[in-house]
């Protein structure tokens, strides 16, 4: 019993160290890709498509999110950890997407005059910031979910749930309020 508290106690720490590592290299590298000189040549246009796939599938994320809550509260903890899962397996094919789009293309600057424009750099630094910071929390409350630490879970996913779907619902809004001003 005690070999295996120990085993599990090491592979827990291995596992942490690599949830840290991941919540600090990738926001340094859309960090780098957004702001590097030179782009990705990718050969082609495909990647223009890109910003249209990401606001889908932060659609769909946000929708597994909010079932994966209604799961919980009805206490149908399959269904809840099956809705949480595809919003993380989503949630990691877009930040490949994301990645893909900003290493090969030019950002997109947003054209809106007037009140508007306020509102959409509030609402992207908002979404940006929290962005940059929701990998972390999100990494750790999957974790403990997935290997069934509920207290551990419960305590984080009160932070790391809001932030999530926030991030998904703005990052929607902020791709509907810039997509007239995309070139391609």
């Amino acid at each position: 019993m005690e070999t295996s508290k120990t085993t599990l106690m090491q592979n827990e720490r291995k596992v942490k160290n690599w949830i840290i590592a991941i919540s600090v290299i990738i926001p340094v590298a859309v960090a780098v890709l957004l702001f590097m000189p030179a782009k990705v040549d990718v050969g082609s246009d495909w990647v223009y498509f890109l910003p249209h796939l990401n606001a889908v599938i932060n659609s769909a994320a946000t929708i597994a999110l909010i079932f994966g809550l209604v799961f919980i509260k009805k206490k149908n903890i399959p269904f809840h950890k099956a809705s949480m899962t595809v919003a993380f397996v989503l949630g990691a094919i877009f930040l490949v997407s994301y990645v893909i789009y900003h290493g090969a293309a030019e950002s997109t600057s947003f054209g809106g005059e007037g009140w508007i424009r306020p509102v959409y750099y509030g609402l992207l630094i908002s979404h940006i910031l929290f962005a940059a910071i929701a990998l972390f929390p999100i990494l750790f409350a999957y974790y403990y979910g997935y290997t069934d630490q509920r207290e551990k879970h419960r305590k984080l996913v009160k932070f790391a749930y809001p932030i999530w779907l926030y991030v998904t619902i703005t990052g929607v809004v902020v791709y509907l309020m810039i997509s007239p001003y995309y070139i391609h």
